[in-house]
């Protein structure tokens, strides 16, 4: 049928398509239903030629083909959950190796055979990151842990260098400090973020009569400057990060799996959930690859040039993070000014959401009503609780002849919402899944990077290395290097940023010049008078 009539089919030709279509991977309890994405039929034969092609491609990454030639690096997140993909000996050693290391570090702590030096046990867990660093600990944490998973630590997190946010994190912990353990996280050792947050931390460690060296863990590459600063001080332990690791597919490295273990989450599920995907996802025969589908799904509804955005609407608390963690996945991998043949096509796909049923009251109505520039992600539960059989069913509508529950209204407006959408001519996917443990969630990752990856072919980009990221940085040393020519030129004489800009010998910025002045003088380390400047 043309792509036009697909939504004008009868609820039982609806139907038929949804059985068509619907993908279920063997082993998982996960399907995905593509059948309100309004592809004609010619659509997936058309693209099979191309599909076949990123299948080969993902092939070669997953052999040890270099992914990224401007750095010489090879991509290898997949072998993080099957060591036995790896290319070489000592690359498999190496992980199977790690893994062993984290399980008997969070098991000794736990145990108290590793003990801060000011209290019996360590309780809490400060988690020091910024990006892939942060944003997967910080999902599977929310995820899979809480009152109810019985954490056998607790989780705090600093992801930004906004002090803050920092101290705010840091008085929460308060006389917690004692028994805190702290991981840093970077890979260089050098990205400012986590830099700024464990000096920080530092400082609160030492004005309650602490020394964080003393209860600080590493997890850095090899040689980085993290790394030196950890050997010289003694630090409890270190642990490594790889540089065929990117940041955004790391959470299955040491960055997740660290505090996962710490936390006291399953990580052995979490990987055999995503090893277990990975199976199902490397199948060519693209109706039965979940992965494939979707990457096809979003080539579809954006037109393979990013033309609509893709909503993320969890129907379910603890996946609240899941599209946080998806906006760097996708968007840090899609977003690319050129193409590998070096043409510019500036392509992308702008991800967001929250949850549902949240939602229904927020910018649903603009989804249903509003510009059609979009395409929804259901993801749902059919699991209600942590302890279906065992926590109690509370009857919301009691007058009724059979129980309703508030997981039935939440399935109700999952379904309300996926045909309100269809109704008004607004295609979605939807992912379910039987429930929230620590398999799925590695399969519900494992599943968007292999499905990144596949789109990435299609489109013919990139989707392994960053530079808008490295730029940004760039631009943000500049500015600081403003910021001390400006210090330098001050004097106790108030000065106009004109006047500034040329006793510094940079004219050109005097706009970066005046905001730096401004923040300076808001936070009372330069006086402002008037449109004047001065040392304070």
């Amino acid at each position: 049928m043309p792509e036009s009539t697909a939504f004008d089919l009868t609820p039982a030709e609806l139907y038929a398509r949804y059985k068509k279509h619907l993908c279920k991977a063997p082993g998982l309890n996960l399907s995905l239903d593509i059948s309100r994405i309004p592809f004609e039929p010619v659509f997936l034969k058309r693209m099979e030629p191309a599909m076949q092609k990123a299948y080969e491609k993902m092939a070669e990454l997953e052999s040890g083909a270099i992914a990224n030639p401007d750095e010489d690096r090879m991509v290898g997140h997949y072998w993080l959950r099957a060591p036995g993909l790896a290319p070489e000996h000592d690359l498999i050693k190496a992980i199977h190796d790690t893994i062993d290391d984290v399980k008997a570090f969070a098991a000794a702590v736990h145990a108290k055979e590793i003990v801060p030096p000011q209290a019996p046990r360590y309780t809490e867990v400060l988690s020091i990151g910024i990006g892939g660093s942060a944003l997967g600990p910080q999902f599977i944490s929310d995820a899979l842990g809480g009152q109810r998973a019985r954490d056998k630590m607790k989780m705090h997190f600093i992801d930004n260098t906004d002090p803050d946010g920092i101290r705010r994190v840091l008085e929460a912990l308060g006389a917690k400090m004692k028994s805190t353990l702290v991981l840093v996280i970077s890979k260089s050792g050098g990205t400012p973020e986590p830099r700024n947050g464990m000096l920080e931390a530092a400082e609160a460690f030492k004005a309650r009569g602490l020394d964080l060296a003393k209860q600080a863990v590493a997890i850095t590459g090899d040689g980085s400057k993290l790394h030196q600063v950890a050997q010289a001080q003694g630090w409890v332990k270190t642990f490594p990060m790889w540089d065929w690791v990117g940041g955004r597919t790391s959470v299955a490295a040491t960055v997740g799996l660290v505090p996962m273990a710490l936390q006291g989450l399953d990580i052995t599920a979490f990987l055999n959930g995503a090893a277990k995907m990975d199976e199902v996802t490397r199948k060519t025969q693209t109706n039965k690859n979940p992965a494939a589908l979707l990457a096809l799904m979003w080539y579809h509804a954006t037109g393979g040039k990013g033309k609509a955005d893709m909503v993320v609407l969890p129907y379910k608390d603890r996946l609240l993070l899941f599209s946080r963690y998806l906006q760097q996945l996708v968007m840090e991998s899609l977003g690319k000014s050129h193409d590998l043949d070096g043409n510019v096509v500036e392509q992308g796909i702008a991800v967001y959401g929250n949850k549902g049923s949240t939602d229904q009251h927020a910018y649903v109505q603009q989804l249903r009503d509003g510009i059609n520039n979009f395409f929804a992600t259901f993801i749902v539960a059919q699991q209600d609780t942590l302890k279906p059989g065992k926590d109690p069913v509370i009857n919301v509508e009691p007058d009724q002849g059979a129980p309703v529950t508030a997981g039935d209204y939440l399935h109700g407006f999952y379904q309300g919402t996926r045909s309100a959408l269809w109704d008004n001519r607004r295609g979605s996917i939807t992912l379910t899944v039987e429930k929230i443990d620590a398999r799925t969630i590695g399969a519900l990752i494992a599943l968007y990077e292999r499905a990144v990856g596949l789109y990435a072919t299609l489109i013919n980009v990139n989707a392994y290395h960053q530079p808008g990221v490295e730029a940004g940085k760039k631009a943000a040393a500049t500015v600081l290097d403003l910021q001390a020519k400006l210090v330098a030129a001050l004097t106790t004489e108030p000065q106009t940023i004109d006047q500034l800009a040329e006793a510094a010998g940079v004219p050109e910025s005097a706009e970066s010049l005046h905001m730096i002045a401004d923040h300076l003088a808001a936070n009372k380390r330069i006086t402002k008078k008037g449109n004047a400047y001065a040392k304070a």
